[in-house]
């Protein structure tokens, strides 16, 4: 069996893996929200995962290239499956506490930081050069096509059979991926000859070159606002406000997720078609400004699942489109010696607002926008008249105001001259 074969074994085992992550993640999501009825206690999960993910990453990229990738691989999972064994156990026993699910996030997260990179080393390892561009295509298809089924699986089977059964499906899917790693998987390993040079050292490096390239460091830092104001919604605002909007439906919740996981495959499938452009820096703020006009305005104004999931499109099929158009700018910018190291800080500096983001939002859902539109004020009323009364109207007012301030930011960023400067003619 050639190393591609393998690859694609390996890919199948670790989608399986990965869907029945997701389904825990979503399952836990909606646990949460049953037992505290509070948008601030979903936003800490992801606050949880995404902090020791963001701290960590700038120094797992050093440990990856020391360390065998596979034995990297085969403990981060056996942790995460750790975790998700003791989250079984105390919901079995009735023990399962919120505080519980927020610490195992926290351990997942960080192992999600040599995780990934260990992942995206193996690629190289085993995938020959002329058969990337399909590893690529493969990679955005099952990571799509989990976005959108693991809600919709999720959502009816923890309707049935609870959170339990979930755990147990991601238990079982961890099982088959760790066996098909550890007997059918080789991979090569090449270790840095730099085993003594500190760890920091690279991202001073990486820090360094961003500082002297204008244009990339405003992009980067642009590309942050944005996620800030993403996160401040869809990342944890998203799940409660449908949930209460529409009387603790979980089905609807899961259409909805699903809906943007089919918009992310509509635009990954239109971006890989379309020719190359000399417009990448209008093609990454346009579309974001049209996700937040489209996406977020309508989600904030919209009554029922069918306009809910018409918006999800509207929001996620852009992303494609950003995030293509910002890879080629990096990887077209950027020598190929010094691509890791500044990859690491541009994730450090681009994702650190996430975390910020996803805590605030929750808190201005319970504690600000909520109690202020039942208080009954003039502005509340006029806000009423474009979202609709009832709970959960606070926090479509957020998505009101990150769909005006996204789209406001999206526009101004385009006209940064330095950022402008970035276009290139590349094609796909």
């Amino acid at each position: 069996m050639n190393n591609y074969k393998k690859y694609i074994i390996f890919w199948l085992s670790q989608s399986i893996s990965q869907l029945g992550s997701s389904m825990t993640s979503f399952a836990l999501i909606l646990w949460i929200y049953e037992q505290k009825q509070s948008a601030m206690s979903v936003s800490v999960i992801s606050f949880c995962n995404y902090v020791p993910f963001i701290i960590v990453s700038l120094i797992a990229g050093s440990f990856v290239d020391k360390y065998s990738k596979k034995v990297i691989l085969l403990i981060a999972d056996s942790i995460a499956a750790l975790c998700s064994m003791i989250v079984l156990i105390l919901s079995i026993n009735e023990n399962l506490q919120v505080w519980n699910i927020y610490l195992v996030n926290v351990v997942i997260g960080f192992m999600n930081a040599f995780q990934s990179p260990a992942s995206a080393v193996v690629v190289g390892r085993i995938v020959p050069k002329d058969k990337l561009s399909n590893v690529s295509g493969m990679n955005s298809f099952s990571s799509n096509l989990i976005t959108v089924f693991s809600p919709v699986l999720s959502a009816f089977v923890f309707s049935f059979g609870g959170l339990g059964i979930i755990l147990l499906i991601d238990l079982s899917s961890f099982v088959f991926a760790f066996s098909i790693l550890l007997l059918l998987i080789h991979i090569p390993e090449d270790y840095t000859k730099n085993h003594k040079k500190s760890i920091l050292t690279g991202a001073k490096e990486g820090f360094g070159f961003i500082r002297k390239q204008k244009g990339l460091l405003f992009m980067i830092f642009t590309m942050a606002l944005i996620n800030f104001f993403s996160r401040l919604t869809y990342e944890n605002i998203l799940s409660p406000m449908i949930l209460a909007r529409s009387g603790g439906n979980n089905k609807i919740l899961g259409y909805v997720n699903a809906a943007m996981g089919i918009g992310g495959i509509i635009g990954g499938i239109i971006i890989s078609l379309k020719k190359g452009t000399n417009k990448n820096i209008r093609m990454i703020y346009f579309s974001a400004a049209f996700s937040f006009l489209f996406g977020d305005m309508l989600m904030a104004i919209s009554r029922n699942g069918f306009m809910w999931s018409i918006a999800g499109i509207a929001a996620s099929l852009p992303i494609p489109f950003i995030m293509a158009g910002q890879n080629l700018i990096m990887y077209n910018r950027i020598p190929q010696e010094m691509q890791g190291r500044v990859f690491a800080v541009r994730n450090t500096i681009q994702f650190c607002t996430i975390p910020v983001g996803i805590l605030l939002g929750g808190f201005f859902a319970d504690y600000i926008f909520e109690p202020f539109m039942k208080s009954g004020n003039f502005l509340a009323n006029l806000l009423e008249t474009i979202v609709g009364k009832g709970t959960g109207n606070g926090m479509a007012v957020m998505f009101l105001i990150t769909g005006i301030s996204g789209f406001l930011v999206s526009l101004f960023s385009y006209r940064k001259q330095e950022i402008r400067e970035l276009d290139i003619d590349i094609s796909y």
